[in-house]
């Protein structure tokens, strides 16, 4: 497929690179920043362009990869109407676009410039307003994974909902933790393993099997003790009395 893509960072990159790897041609990227698009453009041998009425109007599809404010304020009259045009964002409706050809492709990861991630560990989840389309666009996922999932706005909320908590929502723990660790001099790579088995454990078990701590076992002196610890931090002290609660109520 000939693809055009409207965003240059960190999803855009990574998508580039695996649709140049599956064999399609990126012609061009486009990017409001310079740098952003030729950067880009010039990793997977496409054009740049800063302003949409450049956009090529041969291409197969148009993936638009910008963050979700923009999305609605995007000037879509630029785009071919014979050609079909999605985004990429979890949390934001088809709908956004006014096309008739219009969908989704939604890889549900993380990304970032600087690490170019496997796609053929990535769940894709694609929505359109056609057969044709919903069929358009997950043979052209397939083409990158063999993870395609047919979802509706709607589903995709809650798709996203979850994603903060597993994603987002750790990573932040993850952020407290070496908070806490540097005030003391250790670093954080100590936790490292202990990060690595958490995830790896989920492969196997659910998340509620794997639960382990003070909290899980009642054990109510070792968190009355870690929360004593924590005085100087009100807000940590918060978020961990919290997460206790949660986790001893057995409420998931």
């Amino acid at each position: 497929m000939k693809v055009v893509l409207v965003g240059a960072g960190n999803l855009a990159t990574n998508l580039a690179v695996a649709l140049q790897k599956s064999g399609h041609t990126i012609i061009q990227v486009f990017s409001r920043t310079h740098q952003s698009a030729e950067q880009l453009a010039q990793r997977v041998g496409a054009s740049a362009v800063t302003a949409l009425d450049q956009l090529a109007q041969d291409a197969d599809i148009y993936i638009i990869s910008i963050t979700d404010s923009a999305l609605a304020s995007l000037d879509y009259s630029a785009f071919p109407s014979h050609s079909l045009v999605v985004h990429t964002a979890g949390s934001i409706p088809m709908d956004v676009i006014p096309l008739k050809r219009r969908g989704v492709f939604y890889p549900m990861q993380t990304f970032s410039r600087q690490r170019i991630v496997d796609f053929q560990e990535i769940p894709i989840f694609v929505e359109a307003t056609s057969e044709d389309d919903w069929q358009f666009l997950t043979d052209f996922a397939l083409t990158i994974n063999n993870k395609v999932y047919r979802l509706s706005s709607a589903d995709r909320l809650y798709l996203h909902l979850a994603a903060v908590y597993c994603s987002n929502f750790v990573n932040h723990c993850y952020a407290m933790s070496a908070e806490i660790l540097s005030q003391h001099g250790i670093p954080f790579s100590v936790m490292l393993p202990l990060v690595d088995e958490v995830a790896a454990k989920v492969h196997e078990v659910s998340p509620k099997e794997a639960q382990t701590g003070p909290a899980v076992r009642h054990d109510e002196n070792v968190i009355r003790h870690h929360l004593a610890l924590l005085d100087n931090n009100p807000q940590l002290q918060e978020i961990y009395a919290i997460m206790s609660k949660h986790i001893a109520n057995d409420k998931l």
